[in-house]
């Protein structure tokens, strides 16, 4: 069974744009994390990444992580370890 899903950018037919208003903005990330986590884009995106951009992202999305989710949210949105 699957752990992760990727609906909202199947699903979603609104404006993809930043700087609109918010509700746009959290749509169009939304959409461009999914897009960009499609296994054949990742796939050639992260081989052609320096080692400093890896860190970047990788410093981003642990800082964004500890700041916006708890430890459960961490463990059971982020991980998906839904096992106690």
């Amino acid at each position: 069974m699957k752990k992760y899903s990727h609906e909202f950018v199947e699903t979603y037919d609104g404006l993809m744009g930043f700087g609109w208003e918010r509700e746009t903005d959290e749509q169009t990330i939304a959409c461009y994390l999914q897009m960009l986590s499609d296994d054949g884009l990742i796939k050639i995106l992260a081989s052609r990444m320096s080692d400093r951009e890896l860190e970047e992202l990788h410093d981003l999305i642990t800082r964004l992580l500890r700041t916006h989710l708890n430890d459960d949210e961490y463990h059971g949105l982020f991980l998906k370890d839904n096992s106690d």
